[in-house]
């Protein structure tokens, strides 16, 4: 889950042909109504397809990012090279609620900054089903793949939707909060909101937040990796590269709303029973961003076919072991 592409995912975004990403779509869903009981307003979700959809109608492939994560970004990330062989497949990159393109805290007309209301996973795989139904017309998907926070979406969608797709490749995601999850994201929206330009949501200018990001940093990857990558002499350098001023970094209520929603995510005790496509779990060990031990527990609950990637990369796997995870999504998704 990646507040902003970190330097180390920055570099490596070229993964995929540097081909200009196709064309920003949006999906007017109107008045969205959330399972608080509350309703997001005039709210749109963002899109990009590549691909296009055969005959049969059965090669879709739906792509969510990451926390914050855009569309654009994410396409960057797809390819012969990237997460997964795009060739032959209509693939839908979702700008989720929340993320800046689509709906969110920062762009919000009428319910904007602190007045959006909080929103869960589950209402963010709601409004993605109604992209694909109501707006793009898919009554079925063959696959539902997603990286951190769009892999704890996969597997909501699992639960929620569960004959609306036939492959779903979760990425560095879970089911579930551990208790590590929630001290590592209570502690990071802590230090936003003792940063005082945060001004408790109330800010005029997207705040920095550089501890929140330093703090983010550590995590990302691992000690043994950190360690082996960043010379002591380097790690001012390392820092100020870390927390240095991003104008295209997520705004700080998105993050936070999203977060949120993270926070309180649990599929639920019964939902092994409820999965009927094809799972194959992929998690880092060491993944000090998202706990991998529920992800894994599912995965023995329902037998579903595992990739444990064993190693010092952590959460930053998806830049570091590329060639691991899009072999086993290629094989998923066959």
């Amino acid at each position: 889950m990646s507040i902003r592409i970190p330097l180390t995912l920055a570099l490596a975004l070229p993964l995929a042909a540097a081909a200009e990403a196709p064309p920003q779509q949006y999906a007017d869903l109107g008045n969205v109504h959330l399972e608080s009981g509350a309703v997001i307003k005039d709210c749109k979700l963002g899109y990009r397809t590549l691909g296009s959809l055969n005959a049969a109608r059965s090669n879709a492939v739906v792509f969510l990012p990451w926390h914050t994560g855009k569309s654009v970004e994410a396409v960057s990330l797809l390819g012969p090279k990237g997460l997964f062989n795009t060739a032959g497949r209509y693939v839908i990159v979702v700008d989720a609620i929340g993320n800046g393109v689509a709906c969110s805290p920062s762009n919000s007309a009428t319910q904007h900054g602190t007045a959006f209301p909080a929103f869960t996973v589950r209402d963010m795989v709601e409004s993605e089903y109604r992209l694909l139904t109501e707006k793009l017309g898919l009554k079925h998907v063959h696959a539902v793949v997603g990286y951190s926070m769009g892999a704890t979406q996969t597997f909501q969608w699992m639960v929620s939707h569960p004959g609306f797709m036939d492959v779903a490749v979760p990425i560095a995601g879970t089911p579930r909060q551990t208790s590590y999850d929630l001290l590592f994201w209570r502690t990071e929206e802590a230090a936003m909101l003792a940063d005082p330009d945060y001004a408790n949501g109330e800010y005029k200018q997207n705040p920095k937040l550089p501890l929140y990001h330093q703090i983010f940093s550590l995590n990302f990857d691992t000690p043994a990796y950190r360690a082996a990558q960043t010379k002591p002499a380097e790690v001012d350098k390392f820092i100020a590269e870390t927390i240095a001023d991003d104008p295209d970094a997520a705004d700080a209520n998105d993050m936070r709303w999203q977060m949120r929603a993270f926070l309180t995510q649990d599929i639920g005790d019964d939902a092994a029973a409820k999965v009927k496509a094809r799972v194959h779990i992929i998690n880092p060990r060491q993944d000090l961003i998202v706990n991998p031990t529920p992800a894994l527990a599912f995965a023995r609950r329902i037998r579903a076919a595992t990739t444990v990637l064993e190693g010092a990369c952590g959460h930053s796997a998806v830049v570091c072991a590329t060639a691991q995870i899009r072999a086993a999504v290629d094989r998923a998704l066959k």
